[in-house]
């Protein structure tokens, strides 16, 4: 079991060495020492997740050293294995290799490899401190770890204003979660006077019931601290009301986007709220508020999902609103199902955003989708290896019902898991938000391949790709790399959103562009190429979309048993987390309609999507146009942005505005360093004046002085 050292902290030595070595060590030793460290990670990872299923291991805590004591506070540093732990190793090393490897090929020509791929590791090391953590500080040493991996990963291309921007909102709004998550670790350790997590958790059900006093009012104990670390998990997990960084993270580098969504930070505030379930359990409030929270969430993003143009934010929302389905798992108490749902989720959706990556890398880095189409022959690899993630997100399968055999795509079993635990636990709002939104995602998630890789080309119309054109016939400017501007031609037409192509070819064609100024043929504008020629990826971007395919094919099928049988809970989980047996009982015997009803929800979003964007391609722009304060309300987001920047941002500026000119300008420095420097000038230019070079003014003096003396003499 020791071998968690080396999983733990190898990746920090070779972020170190590729970070300090930098460009001196050149760009292939500094990827190939962190690649081979995450393999070797993830290679010693899965024996642990799989000696935990077989039950040939059971939960330890590896001492490292002695961190923090004093009074009665002991943070020893040590790493806790048990099958929770295991279950996110495997999703953290597996992802982080593959994404490691992804990297090879995507980030060949940036000149900072070195400096990325050292970020890559780094984040990584942060991720695997936060899993496992024997205590909360030493948890909350990790969720700062990858607080601040992910700020220096989204403004990788710091000379990019956007990416600057938004490293800086996912840094500002997780500190407001952190802030939570900090007074919840504080309110733990006044009420159970110690840090230690599996203390508290032996301690929690004895507080039961306990009471604390504020400002008048008394209050559960519990309630109040499982409230203030959900807030943290909030933050970290994008969700609702802290949800606005997540969106703007697309803003770096694709393979740091599958890292975020996929397998470390919004995944974390699912770890947290089920290391800490047994704690949960204890209050009725914090589980009502959890689920109500989650759901919301997973309906607002998947709402957001359904008007999105660029590829990467459709995926992006899609990530929000499968957090809220973690989350109102374990808001019912089916926390193995949350954890399933991480599981299968991991695979899918790192399968989803590196093959967007591929297919905006064929595009020429363009990331509209409006300006795709027909893509599925010139990129088959990519094409089928999104086509695997899309069928594992929509959860297509067979339900088990009236004799036939259960099986399906990865998300078939995790997603109709949970969406028949809520009608289990007695939620039937929650299971109904779970229902709407499983034909939401399916509707957004077809909608993002029939228009990408459906349909006549619509490539003509893009000025990335028109440069490619340009580029190709000689004219010498190259932008294949050109990430600073991977998102100009995509903003240039965001007042055209209401007039939306939704793969409508005319549009396209019509987009005010010449691509035969470029260097194509009348033939190929009018097919809509405009000359250009997708290219496959090279097989370090495609190894990991294969891998990561048959993740999401088998994940679901073979290890659904480990997550939520009944038996699994003394199988598998062993107290690893509180594991409702009944529960996961009633699950399985829910009413066959209730069975049935994420599939059907699934095939409504498909025949929906398949009508809108392959039959009648029209449709979606006239519904925008029926429907366009519902529109311009999703498309902006639910105006969560301009709202908080209403609320918050100006204010937060006024004020600085206001103290700087007239606090620091105008008391401080004008009254301090400022006004000191004045008088010691005055003074300056005043003594100056007695040195006139006139004999009769130092004579006038000397009088004066002279006079004065007399006089003091006299008078004395």
């Amino acid at each position: 079991m020791h071998s968690i050292l080396i999983i733990c902290f190898l990746p920090l030595l070779a972020a170190a060495i590729a970070g300090l070595g930098n460009k001196s060590i050149g760009f292939v030793p500094a990827k190939a020492i962190t690649t081979g460290a995450l393999f070797v990670a993830c290679a010693l990872s899965w024996p642990i997740f799989i000696g935990f299923m077989s039950g040939s291991l059971s939960a330890t805590v590896v001492p490292v050293f002695t961190w923090i004591q004093s009074g009665d506070m002991n943070a020893a540093w040590a790493l806790r294995v048990d099958a929770l732990t295991a279950v996110m190793l495997v999703v953290v090393t597996s992802v982080s290799a593959l994404v490691h490897l992804y990297s090879w090929g995507y980030m060949s020509e940036d000149p900072d490899q070195p400096r990325f791929f050292a970020y890559l590791s780094l984040f990584t090391f942060a991720m695997l401190m936060l899993v496992t953590a024997n205590n909360l500080i030493q948890m909350f040493f990790g969720w700062e770890g990858v607080g601040l991996a992910s700020y220096l990963l989204i403004g990788f291309w710091f000379r990019k204003p956007s990416a600057n921007a938004a490293a800086i909102k996912a840094f500002v709004v997780n500190r407001v979660g952190d802030l939570g998550f900090m007074l919840g670790i504080f309110a733990t350790f006044l009420v159970f006077g110690t840090i230690s997590i599996p203390e508290i958790l032996a301690s929690a059900p004895g507080m039961a019931g306990s009471t604390i006093g504020f400002l008048g009012h008394r209050y559960d104990t519990l309630t109040v601290i499982c409230l203030l670390l959900f807030v943290g998990a909030m933050g970290k997990s994008a969700q609702l009301g802290l949800h606005t960084w997540l969106p703007d993270a697309m803003e770096g580098p694709t393979p740091v986007s599958a890292l975020i969504h996929a397998a470390t930070m919004v995944t974390a505030g699912v770890f947290m709220v089920c290391r800490l379930s047994p704690l949960f359990d204890t209050s009725p409030v914090a589980l009502h508020v959890v689920a109500s929270i989650g759901a919301a969430t997973c309906l607002f993003a998947a709402t957001c999902g359904l008007v999105q143009t660029d590829i990467k934010r459709v995926i992006a929302y899609s990530t929000c609103s499968q957090l809220g389905y973690m989350f109102f798992a374990a808001g019912v108490g089916a926390y193995g199902a949350a954890m399933f749902h991480l599981f299968t989720h991991a695979f899918f959706k790192a399968l989803l955003f590196l093959g967007a990556g591929s297919v905006i890398h064929a595009m020429h880095h363009e990331q509209d989708m409006r300006y795709y189409g027909g893509l599925r022959k010139e990129i088959p690899v990519t094409f089928w290896a999104m086509m695997m993630g899309t069928l594992a997100i929509t959860g297509v399968g067979i339900p088990g019902v009236y004799g036939l055999p259960m099986i399906g795509f990865a998300g078939f079993y995790s997603k109709d898991a949970i969406i028949e635990a809520s009608w289990a636990a007695g939620e039937p709002g929650v299971w109904f938000v779970g229902v709407l939104v499983a034909a939401i995602t399916s509707f957004y998630s077809w909608r993002l391949m029939f228009l990408t890789f459906w349909g006549q080309p619509r490539w003509a119309a893009s000025e990335h790709i028109q440069h490619a054109v340009h580029d190709a016939h000689g004219h010498g400017h190259d932008h294949a790399h050109d990430h600073d501007h991977a998102h100009a031609h995509a903003m240039a037409h965001d007042a055209h959103h209401a007039n939306e192509a939704h793969g409508n070819p005319a549009h396209a064609e019509d987009g005010g562009h010449s691509p035969s100024a470029h260097g194509a043929s009348p033939d190929e504008v009018k097919d809509g190429t405009g000359g250009y020629h997708p290219h496959e990826s090279p097989l370090p971007i495609l190894i990991p979309l294969i891998v990561l395919s048959i993740g999401a094919i088998a994940a679901g099928w073979a290890f659904h048993a480990f997550f939520i049988e009944p038996s699994a809970g003394e199988e598998y989980w062993k107290g690893a987390l509180a594991f409702h047996e009944h529960l996961m009982h009633a699950m399985h015997e829910v009413p066959v309609p209730i069975k049935l009803s994420a599939f059907v929800a699934m095939l409504l979003g498909l025949g929906t999507a398949w009508y809108a964007y392959i039959v009648n391609t029209r449709f979606p722009a006239a519904v925008a146009d029926q429907f366009s304060v519902l529109y311009r309300f999703l498309l902006h987001k639910w105006y969560f942005d301009e709202l908080y920047d209403l609320l918050f941002v100006r204010p937060a500026f006024a004020i600085g505005r206001l103290l700087w000119h007239k606090g620091d300008e105008g008391t401080i420095d004008r009254f301090g360093p400022n006004g000191s420097a004045w008088l010691v000038a005055a003074g300056s230019r005043l003594a100056g004046k007695l040195q006139s070079g006139y004999v009769y003014t130092y004579a006038f003096v000397m009088l004066i002085g002279l006079t004065a003396a007399v006089t003091w003499a006299i008078a004395g």
